[in-house]
């Protein structure tokens, strides 16, 4: 067995599988050594399955030995999140309600994953129904930050995120409507891709017309996170709304250059964001790590007034939507907060749709007028630092009161709405050595471009 360990790149534990200097079954042991160790405590795998993991495991090394093609993720071990459809795989969704579920067959996503190759675990915990950025329902409890268990993993990906810096996995799958990728990315400090909107088709769903949410990659650093697009990427002939691309165009390696960047740095996007101090000074130290790596920064920002109303307007309709007849059916069986979401969404009429439907239009040609000036936009990926894990979400930012759930994580949904992609990276911390992300946002369809410019800030930030 080679020097790899779980600290090791993704990249680099698919290529010793594949040039059979580990196998897939001892990668396997490795990472449920470090499972026994530290889930336990954190969390964040759940609904674990280690003799199926182990077949599994034993079929990779066999598929290796018979000399067959391999896919990207070969023999690399993985958990997919609790609310993404695994084939005879128990998937609770985070709720009471699905505490036995079963899916009959594996979601787009998820047949993508699997056909590169990973040796499926488990699955990675989730908040109910995936509402919220803080990892907790009654099925499973919550889920800890692993850099300090006091505080939250954020979430909706809180089990993923948390998964990954603690080891347990080598890379992780995620969604994102509000922030799901980003937040937790964030909150752990990991990257998180939010990938512009039809690069990451979703197949099946009840509305291929609805948006605002995506799957994407989660990863310790870039060049893994462009590993895992590179596989869930592409169009699938039954979602019209996919983009053209073939997912191998995102595979690393990734490199990128600041020199000449135009970078419009905002800590609170003119007033919209209230934010932590202290994520604000992270930020800003970011921005000097742009410019000294030869990035041309400038305190500017987008227009993204409506995007506030427009992302509560489409997320409590699209709650609605999905949701509604389940509450209905179970009145108390869903937490208050997304109860109250739900509700909210029955109240809306077609003019307020029509109303959210043509503020997003309108922010979408704003963000494309806007890089044509910029090259990216940096701000805060989350608002403040991990909160202490026993609050449901930060009430007050700077002694300001958060009146709802959804406040504190503005950062994140007003970008969802312009649809153009957005990426976590770590950047920093508080003076308490808690992970803070910053978010780097590109234009529509700039994927590709987006993880070159991350890549570069990674590298002058001395995060790899």
């Amino acid at each position: 067995m080679t020097g790899l360990t779980v600290e090791s790149t993704a990249r680099a534990m698919a290529d010793g599988v594949r040039r059979r200097e580990i196998s897939a079954r001892e990668l396997l042991d490795l990472h449920l050594a470090r499972i026994a160790e530290r889930n336990p405590q954190l969390n964040a795998i759940v609904s674990l399955d280690e003799e199926r993991a182990r077949a599994a495991a034993d079929a990779a090394d066999e598929r290796t030995a018979s000399g067959a093609d391999l896919g990207p993720l070969h023999g690399l071990p993985f958990a997919f999140k609790d609310t993404h459809d695994v084939a005879g795989w128990r998937t609770t969704y985070g709720s009471p309600l699905f505490a036995d579920h079963v899916p009959d067959a594996d979601e787009l996503v998820v047949e993508r994953i699997r056909a590169a190759g990973v040796v499926p675990i488990g699955k990675t915990n989730v908040p109910e129904f995936a509402a919220g950025s803080h990892t907790f329902n009654p099925v499973f409890g919550a889920t800890l930050n692993p850099v300090d268990p006091t505080r939250s993993a954020g979430g909706s990906s809180g089990g993923a995120a948390c998964a990954l810096r603690a080891g347990m996995v080598p890379l992780a799958d995620g969604s994102d409507m509000g922030g799901s990728l980003r937040n937790p990315a964030s909150f752990c400090g990991v990257v998180g891709l939010r990938p512009s909107l039809g690069r990451v088709p979703s197949w099946p769903t009840d509305n291929l017309w609805e948006t605002t949410a995506t799957s994407g990659p989660l990863a310790r650093d870039v060049g893994d996170v462009a590993l895992l697009l590179s596989v869930i990427a592409g169009p699938d002939p039954r979602v019209p709304t996919a983009l053209a691309e073939p997912g191998r165009s995102f595979a690393p390696p990734v490199a990128g250059d600041l020199r000449g960047l135009r970078v419009a740095l905002s800590v609170d996007l003119a007033g919209l964001l209230e934010v932590d101090a202290e994520v604000s000074g992270v930020v800003a130290a970011a921005g000097e790590s742009l410019a000294a790596g030869g990035a041309r920064v400038e305190q500017a920002q987008p227009d993204l007034t409506e995007a506030d109303d427009t992302f509560r307007t489409l997320r409590a309709w699209s709650f609605q939507a999905g949701l509604g007849p389940l509450l209905a059916a179970h009145p108390t069986g869903i937490k208050r907060s997304l109860a109250d979401n739900i509700r909210a969404g029955e109240h809306l009429t077609g003019a307020d749709v029509a109303r959210a439907y043509a503020q997003r239009t309108a922010l979408a040609e704003r963000m494309r007028r806007f890089f044509e000036t910029y090259d990216v936009l940096v701000l805060p990926t989350a608002q403040v630092p991990p909160f202490p894990v026993e609050q449901e979400y930060p009430t007050r930012i700077n002694g300001r009161p958060m009146t709802t759930y959804l406040d504190w994580m503005r950062s994140c949904y007003v970008i969802t709405v312009t649809g153009c992609p957005a990426i976590s990276v770590p950047a920093g911390q508080t003076r308490g050595g808690l992970p803070v992300g910053i978010q780097i946002v590109a234009p529509f369809g700039a994927d590709r471009r987006l993880l070159e410019v991350a890549a570069a800030f990674e590298a002058a930030a001395g995060l790899v």
